[in-house]
């Protein structure tokens, strides 16, 4: 199998995708995550021949105009999910949930059939191996008070693309690096 690896500059910060030779994807990472990146497409793909190229123009041009402010850019973009039937499952959940709203991790248990409310862990961890960010939109899947909870790539980069998505409210910005009162 041959996948493409490219780079694309993005306002939360540079990504790197992986694509086949039909365009679709298979991950997006940020480029400063680029070992979860790999660890991930060795678990998947094992002995895959990686060439790098640039990126296909149908993923490149829906990721200018999502970034533009053209939310529904990336609704249509085709995806490759490997994983498991419960990452599977959780993963393509996840593309039904609209820009511009949030759910919780039980509420998307429940939709999925899970009565148990532990279930909203396994949700979560399946939530976080997600491999393609933004695309598969893990970062619309809140804590049940409303809490920016895990986020693989940084919770400053969920609250950006929440925030661009006026899914939550803007907020000023605090360094990651920031100490709080109490904290």
């Amino acid at each position: 199998m041959q996948l493409f690896l490219s780079h694309i500059e993005s306002p939360p910060g540079d990504l790197v995708l992986v694509s086949d030779a039909q365009h679709r994807l298979h991950a997006l990472e940020f480029a400063d995550h680029r070992s979860r990146l790999h660890r991930g497409l060795r678990e998947r793909y094992g002995s895959a021949e990686w060439i790098d190229a640039p990126a296909p123009a149908s993923i490149a041009d829906a990721m200018a105009r999502y970034f533009s402010g053209e939310l529904s850019a990336l609704d249509s973009l085709p995806v490759v999910m490997a994983g498991s039937d419960l990452e599977e499952k959780v993963w393509a959940a996840l593309r039904h949930i609209p820009a511009g709203t949030t759910t919780s991790y039980g509420k998307l248990a429940k939709a999925l059939g899970f009565e148990d409310p532990r279930a909203a862990i396994d949700i979560g961890a399946a939530n976080g191996a997600n491999p393609i960010a933004i695309v598969v939109p893990c970062h619309r899947v809140i804590a049940s008070n409303g809490e920016l909870k895990g986020y693989a790539w940084g919770l400053h980069r969920k609250r950006w693309l929440l925030e661009h998505e006026k899914a939550i409210p803007a907020t000023r910005d605090v360094p990651k690096t920031a100490t709080l009162p109490g904290f």
